[in-house]
Formats: structure tokens, C-alpha cells, sequence
């Protein structure tokens, strides 16, 4: 189910505004994605970055502040049921499925060795990480300024195993690769550029390889033509 926001104004009126965009801003101005038509509100106020289930909400130096729960906040992670307060403006986060954690979608991942490249359901230890590193995506995004490099298209070509020779286009924020228990590996897009980043390594903790060299457990910032290896699959990523 799709996380929204729920607004309510001085006079009671409600509306709901699906989290569909990574990004949703919230402010004063015509051109926010919710636009507040009160003096209260900042021009641009507060945003919303919205990373597979989680959201995270950030005051952009509003006049009057953001409370989350009567609480002045900076940067939060929302919760389902959470009260925001912009000004006079009252807003609940609504997200049932992280309020229930056993409706948590699975973290599906590419396996690129298989005919097909057909999804596998990650474990609930693979579900934590990539949550841990939605939320960094989140932050980050929420306070970096943007590389041109993410406004063009990213893709992976496949250099060995049965899908040689096709594409894979990373149209997410977050796309998971590899095969379970044995190593899995994401690929971000950050607003410095494009990442990759060790999951899960199996029993022997093996990490991804960018240019025949293990990346260690920090993110690896990828260049076009770096050649990737997950879980004995070669690729090479480049931008269009």
C-alpha cells in the first residue's frame, strides 16, 4: 500500500496526497508538490523522501518550523500515524505497511546468472540492510545537491552467465543484484551519483568487485564502463 499524507486545514478540511515521488515538497509556493495557501507556511517548507517503504521528512530552514508528535525536528523518520504541524496546517503520515511489520514488502532481488534475470525474496536480514541503506539514500538526498550524472540514464550490461549480452536498465533508487546466500550486492542512485554497495556476502562474507578488485564495506562510487562482479556474474555498468 502507498504511503500519503493526510493535510488538514484551519478549517477542517482533509485531503490525501499519495507519496507516489521520491521527492514531495511541501510549502506556501503554487509550485510545491502540496501547496499550503497560508502565511504560516513557508515559500518552500519541508520535504518528503519517499525510499521503497520508509519516508523521511526534513524542515528546509522553515520560518516557523516543522513538529512531528508537538516535537521541533530537522530531519525525521516518519512513522504511520505520525501528526506533522506546518504552521497552522495539521499532517498525518499514513503508511499501514510500516505500522505492521509482516506486511513488509521483501526485497526482491535480480539475480543476473539466471536465464531470464528472474527476482528472488531477500531474507529478513537482507530486508534490514537495504532498509539501512534507504534511510542513508533519504538523508543524503535530502541534503546534497545533485550530480548531473543521475538525471541520465544508468544501465548494466551483462558480460557473462546465461544472460549474456542484454541490458538492465536501474530505472530505482535502490536495485538489488546478486543471488541470495551466496553474495548480494545494490546499486544506488544518490544525488552524487551512482553507488555500489556490499548486502550480503554469504558464509564466506564475499564482497562485489568493481575492476577485478573487492570493494570493501563502504559504498563504491561507480564511473561509466566500470566492470562489476556480484556473485560471479561480470557486468559493466555505464550512463547513456
Amino acid at each position: 500500500m502507498v504511503a500519503k499524507l493526510i493535510t488538514t486545514s484551519i478549517t477542517g478540511e482533509k485531503t490525501d496526497y499519495l507519496l507516489t515521488n521520491e521527492t514531495t515538497t511541501i510549502g506556501r509556493k503554487p509550485s510545491n508538490d502540496i501547496s499550503i495557501d497560508n502565511l504560516s507556511v513557508s515559500g518552500v517548507h519541508a520535504q518528503v523522501i519517499t525510499i521503497l517503504e520508509d519516508s523521511f521528512l526534513e524542515d528546509l530552514g522553515s520560518t516557523n518550523g516543522t513538529y512531528v508528535n508537538g516535537k521541533l525536528i530537522k530531519k525525521h523518520a516518519l512513522a504511520h500515524g505520525d501528526n506533522i504541524t506546518l504552521g497552522k496546517y495539521q499532517i498525518t503520515y499514513h503508511n499501514i505497511s510500516s505500522a505492521e511489520e509482516q506486511d513488509f514488502e521483501q526485497t526482491m532481488i535480480i539475480r543476473p546468472g539466471e536465464a531470464g534475470m528472474p527476482e528472488e525474496a531477500g531474507s529478513k536480514e537482507i530486508d534490514k540492510s537495504v532498509r539501512k541503506i534507504s534511510a542513508a539514500i533519504a538523508s543524503e538526498t535530502a541534503t546534497a545537491g545533485q550530480s548531473d550524472i543521475v538525471s541520465k540514464e544508468a544501465c548494466l550490461q551483462l558480460l557473462s552467465g546465461a544472460n549474456t549480452g542484454k541490458e538492465l536498465i536501474l530505472t530505482k533508487a535502490l536495485t538489488t543484484i546478486g543471488q541470495p546466500g551466496v553474495q548480494v550486492a545494490a546499486i544506488t542512485r544518490r544525488p552524487q551519483g551512482y553507488f555500489l554497495i556490499h548486502v550480503d556476502g554469504g558464509p564466506n562474507n564475499s564482497v562485489p568487485k568493481v575492476g577485478g578488485s573487492p570493494i570493501g564495506a563502504s559504498a563504491h562510487a561507480l564511473k561509466s564502463h566500470d566492470i562489476i562482479e556480484v556473485a560471479g556474474v561480470k557486468m559493466e555498468f555505464y550512463i547513456k
